[in-house]
């Protein structure tokens, strides 16, 4: 699994823990909606800065989201 398809895989199951919609996460982050669905997928590589804003929404650290 490379970087990406962890993140996206992480990323997933922290905002379905919390019981987001990808609408209601992606409005938390101030990210757009379909970027966040691109993301979980594994189809973008998304600077440090939106994954600092990812990690921050969700209350984890950049850490947890890359592990």
């Amino acid at each position: 699994m490379d970087i990406r398809e962890r993140l996206g895989t992480n990323l997933r199951r922290l905002r379905e823990e919390r019981q987001l919609s990808q609408e209601a996460f992606a409005f938390e982050a101030r990210i757009h909606r379909t970027y966040i669905s691109d993301l979980e997928r594994g189809a973008r590589n998304p600077t440090i800065t939106v994954i600092d804003k990812i990690a921050k929404a969700l209350g984890v650290t950049v850490g947890e989201l890359l592990d």
